[in-house]
């Protein structure tokens, strides 16, 4: 067995694979717009693959990262980082917002960028916000310096914030991407049980 037609998995590996299997969350993608830092970016990679989300995306003007999947994996920065969770893990690059957002629209995802300051039209706190209404999700996450763009906030559906209750009222990248996909991990994986005990599934929206 394989993860993909040149790397083979251990007998340990495959049985893990098949013990999370029906734990993963189909169909979420987090996306990461002009990273800055190699470590957060590992870590990003590292708490998606630990929480179950199908692939990351990564909008990387700088041209920073290989286009190329296996080269990523190859990188011993990204492999550092994550902790070797990019060897696990798919990510795919693109040159600009607009590439990213045109990919995912053709796809028929629907994008929630994330931000602690009141953006879009939509606005809402984590955890009052139901992420299963949505069939195929992206979850945007800004740079360290710029935070998301304009462009990625026009084009989502809405936009997530994380209480917070301190003096300072900021995160950096790897912990805000932890607590948010954590949030939406845990209402999908709950979700998909549900409907996988029930056999039915409500109407859910993809726009």
């Amino acid at each position: 067995m394989t993860t993909d037609d040149s790397v083979p998995i251990s007998s340990t590996a495959r049985q893990r694979a098949d013990e999370i299997k029906e734990y993963r969350c189909k169909n979420l993608v987090a996306v990461l717009e002009w990273p800055t830092d190699i470590k957060n970016i590992g870590t990003v990679i590292r708490n998606v693959n630990a929480l179950g989300i199908e692939k990351t995306y990564i909008v990387d003007p700088r041209g920073t990262l290989p286009d190329d999947w296996q080269d990523m994996r190859e990188r011993k920065s990204l492999s550092n980082t994550s902790v070797s969770a990019i060897k696990w893990s798919f990510v795919k690059r693109f040159d600009s917002t607009e590439e990213c957002i045109a990919h995912l629209n053709k796809n028929q995802f629907v994008s929630v960028v994330t931000s602690p300051h009141v953006k879009g039209k939509k606005n809402v706190v984590l955890h009052e916000a139901d992420y299963t209404v949505f069939t195929k999700l992206a979850v945007w996450f800004g740079s360290e310096a710029k935070g998301i763009s304009d462009l990625a906030v026009e084009h989502a559906e809405m936009c997530v914030s994380i209480p917070m209750f301190g003096m300072i009222e900021s995160l950096n990248l790897g912990t805000t991407s932890g607590i948010v996909l954590y949030e939406i991990t845990k209402q999908r994986r709950e979700y998909q049980s549900r409907y996988k005990r029930s056999g039915k599934r409500r109407k859910i929206s993809s726009s």
